[in-house]
């Protein structure tokens, strides 16, 4: 019996990395542990603010490698995306500086099934990736400022639901993860509403979520290891929101200005 439950626990923790493609530790936690030097985050993270500055971008979807993609599903690369707004902030010493702040819808690092909206600095958003690799969408000219004008309302905050699940069904609304909070902020930008009913019939209708193959075996005794990989919003296929599959819904609606992806060297079309 001893051994039967043992090789369960690892069954299941085996689990994990298999669901967590779109935010699980450290991909969409606020604070994690660290997995480069600081001073190479610190210099990437103003590396990608100065890219973005010099192409004139007021307001960004940013996405970070918080895993190893050789562990992560099909189609799936990045772990998180924030907003990355151009702003006047206050540094330490009390002065002005204009410089980006990040958006960001993270999980709780002490109740798993929850989140919480948090404004980070871009040394803060890349410090516990597992590679210095951003995917960047810098959207037109006139859907960055209907971002901003909702980013700063009280839609913002309204578009929040804080049951957070790690593949959350981004056409419902029982649960929402980082990924699919800022594709309802997108929606809600473009369309002009802050009505969750007609955003989600709008994803249902316009948006592909990225499917992700699961087994049922799987599917069924994940939530035993970690209750923010459970699936109940989910129909027979496993469909999740991915920077990919935003970037393709802004490519085929012609919604960008630029999508690339950016290192410490370089700077490739995606």
């Amino acid at each position: 019996m001893l051994r039967i439950v043992t090789l369960m626990f690892f069954t299941l923790a085996g689990l994990v990395p298999t669901l967590a493609p779109a935010n699980a530790e450290p991909g969409s936690l606020a604070t994690a542990p660290s997995q480069l030097p600081a001073d190479q985050v610190a210099a990437f993270a103003n590396r990608v603010q100065l890219d973005l500055a010099a192409r004139g971008a007021n307001v960004a979807i940013v996405a970070r490698m918080g895993r190893d993609p050789g562990t992560m599903p099909e189609g799936v690369k990045y772990t998180h995306i924030g907003f990355w707004v151009y702003s006047q902030l206050t540094k330490a010493d009390g002065t002005m500086a204009k410089g980006y702040q990040v958006y960001n819808l993270y999980q709780d690092a002490r109740v798993s099934t929850r989140s919480s909206l948090v404004q980070d600095s871009p040394a803060e958003f890349f410090a516990a990736v597992y590679r210095l690799d951003a995917g960047i969408i810098i959207p037109d000219k006139r859907l960055q400022k209907k971002l901003l004008e909702v980013i700063a309302s009280p839609t913002y905050a309204a578009l929040h639901n804080p049951k957070y699940r790690v593949l959350a069904n981004p056409e419902t609304t029982q649960f929402q993860n980082s990924n699919e909070f800022a594709l309802d902020v997108l929606m809600a930008s473009i369309y002009g509403t802050g009505d969750k009913t007609r955003i989600k019939a709008n994803i249902a209708a316009y948006f592909k979520a990225t499917p992700i193959r699961v087994s049922g075996f799987k599917r069924f005794f994940a939530p035993l290891a970690s209750g923010a990989l459970a699936t109940t919003d989910q129909g027979a296929t496993i469909k999740t929101t991915t920077f990919g599959s935003i970037a393709q819904f802004m490519k085929e609606n012609k919604l960008e200005s630029q999508v690339y992806r950016l290192t410490p060297t370089k700077a490739y079309r995606y």
